[in-house]
């Protein structure tokens, strides 16, 4: 399988996809530092920059899928809502055009769960009815990346498009027992996210925020990449991209009695006191909560600021990794997706 990558970041298709034995044709960036990543770990895989630029009829035929998650900022809730009218909205249109001129059998698009509701829910109807007219039938879930093996909660919208027939998305995206009609009678609860521990954290106290008795801790918020504000004097921001804090636990001691320590006449105890701290997660701490390699992003001249903006703007490298892994067992004649597509046939009749 061969695929165009576009709005690639720091590549997570790429991380996600090259186990299964599948090849980047090209990729398309123009941020400054991701470009920098792509020409160190890729260097071989052209990168065409602006992706409205690309001839797309170049690679018509040439690959099998196109994939990108365009820009979020117009879309996110905690932005000004701009939609397919912002200057990065737009570009969720200019990805479907692309798509339009290639015609690969599949597309694979990423964004946050804003998008759903922009412009009261009609930018992305828009979209998916351009991508119905371009032949594709697509099939749109949110997958949160704690369930699939990072200490993370990151929720975000993945759409799956296959050229002229509705079944290949839908087995891809949806497990069989998932659109049975019957429905438990509950949900197993989320596994606990961090806070931030600031003055008014949702009313939940040190020893709550998302940290054992043993100061470990369960799973940490959205890493997100913010255009502006922030700076190395915010304790919460870098260049720009809001830091998670993260609990943890120091330990200190003290004389029970006040002596002045071993020496002393008293009978003394020492005294192990557990602490609770807070700081910024490490660079290599937000690799490892989107599934990155130790040290992905530690390219030459790569400043932290710069490594927290796009590791914030990247995806999780397991949640494409399975989408990856459920096309390719469609794509082989003799993986189990041939019994799944059948059952999914017979659940939707």
């Amino acid at each position: 399988m061969k695929y165009l990558s576009v709005c690639s970041g720091i590549e997570t298709a790429t991380l996600a996809w090259k186990p299964l034995g599948w090849q980047a044709v090209a990729f398309a960036e123009i941020e400054k530092f991701p470009c920098a990543v792509l020409a160190y770990h890729y260097p071989d895989v052209p990168n065409l920059g602006d992706m409205t630029k690309i001839d797309g009829e170049k690679y018509s035929g040439a690959v099998d899928i196109v994939v990108g998650g365009t820009p979020c900022q117009d879309f996110s809730l905690a932005g000004k809502r701009a939609g397919m009218a912002g200057e990065r909205g737009k570009l969720a249109l200019a990805f479907v055009d692309l798509v339009h001129k290639v015609l690969p059998r599949w597309l694979v698009w990423e964004n946050v769960p804003g998008v759903l509701s922009s412009g009261g829910g009609n930018d992305f109807a828009d979209f998916l009815l351009a991508l119905r007219k371009c032949g594709y039938h697509v099939g749109y879930r949110v997958l949160d990346a704690q369930y699939f093996g990072v200490p993370q909660k990151r929720r975000r919208v993945f759409l799956v498009g296959y050229f002229g027939d509705w079944r290949p998305a839908a087995t891809v995206l949806f497990e069989p027992e998932s659109l049975c009609r019957g429905t438990p009678p509950s949900r197993q609860k989320g596994a606990e996210v961090a806070g931030t521990l600031k003055g008014s954290a949702g009313g939940r106290g040190a020893n709550s925020a998302g940290v054992d008795i043993n100061g470990f801790l369960h799973v940490t918020q959205v890493l997100t990449g913010r255009l502006g504000g922030g700076g190395p004097d915010d304790n919460k921001a870098q260049g720009g991209f809001y830091v998670p804090e993260i609990v943890c636990q120091a330990v200190s001691c003290k004389w029970s009695k006040g002596t002045s320590g071993p020496a002393g006449d008293e009978h003394h105890n020492l005294v192990m006191q557990a602490k609770f701290a807070v700081r910024r997660l490490t660079p290599k701490e937000c690799e490892r909560l989107q599934g990155f390699p130790d040290n992905y992003t530690a390219v030459p001249g790569a400043s932290d600021s710069a490594r927290y903006r796009a590791l914030g703007n990247s995806m999780a490298v397991p949640v494409m990794r399975w989408i990856g892994e459920r096309i390719k067992h469609y794509e082989e004649p003799d993986s189990p997706s041939g019994a799944i597509c059948k059952r999914i046939i017979q659940t939707t009749r």
